[in-house]
């Protein structure tokens, strides 16, 4: 029993620490190639163990996101340079069957990610997840699906869901803004761990058949 909580614990530091390296990158505004504060800098600074630290910079870095130079430090990584999603997008944008290929791998890997967040349900998290949406004057769908990722604490679903998003963007498909209350309503079956009732409203949101 003890260890599940310490477990829990971990996964709830964990999460928070890349929530506020996310915060720091954005409020400096930090650009791919900028070297991130040292480990003892960020412990001080996030008021957590060094340890706590290396192990959210380490998931980061398994993302691909920031890259660690030995003497040097940590920085941030292109990620969305990413020279694989920029030629293979020169075909997809030619192939209507590869855009729909695209868009039904992307809504899979979320609904997956929506079952895992349940699974590793925060209440932290899905409260300052759930102030987003309610304060905000629109909800932004792509942060909106990262919060989810990074709660479905998967690396490999994570990758895999950056490199869709990455070719989503790529075929600049238009699409309308949803109404808050689709999200709040997915937030809601997270909470009470209804994967029944997040799978049916993330298929409102997206417009798929319940079918």
């Amino acid at each position: 029993m003890n260890e599940v909580v310490s477990s829990q614990t971990e996964s709830k530091v964990y999460l928070e620490i890349v929530k506020q390296l996310r915060q720091i990158i954005s409020k400096e505004k930090l650009k791919p190639g900028d070297k991130l504060p040292s480990e003892r800098e960020l412990s001080e600074r996030l008021n957590v163990g060094r340890s706590s630290v290396r192990e959210a910079l380490r998931a980061l870095e398994l993302l691909g996101l920031i890259e660690t130079r030995r003497g040097e430090g940590t920085f941030i990584r292109d990620f969305r340079g990413n020279q694989l999603v920029q030629l293979l997008s020169t075909f997809i944008l030619e192939d209507e069957k590869a855009k729909k290929d695209v868009l039904e791998t992307k809504y899979l890997i979320e609904m997956d990610c929506l079952k895992l967040a349940i699974d590793r349900y925060s209440s932290s998290a899905m409260i300052d997840l759930k102030e987003e949406v309610v304060l905000g004057q629109s909800v932004d769908d792509e942060n909106f699906f990262y919060s989810i990722a990074v709660l479905a604490d998967n690396h490999l679903l994570m990758r895999i869901w950056l490199i869709l998003n990455d070719y989503f963007k790529a075929l600049e498909i238009k699409h309308c803004e949803k109404e808050k209350d689709l999200y709040l309503n997915i937030i809601a079956s997270i909470e009470s761990g209804n994967k029944k009732k997040a799978l049916i409203h993330y298929q409102n949101l997206r417009n798929l058949s319940n079918s």
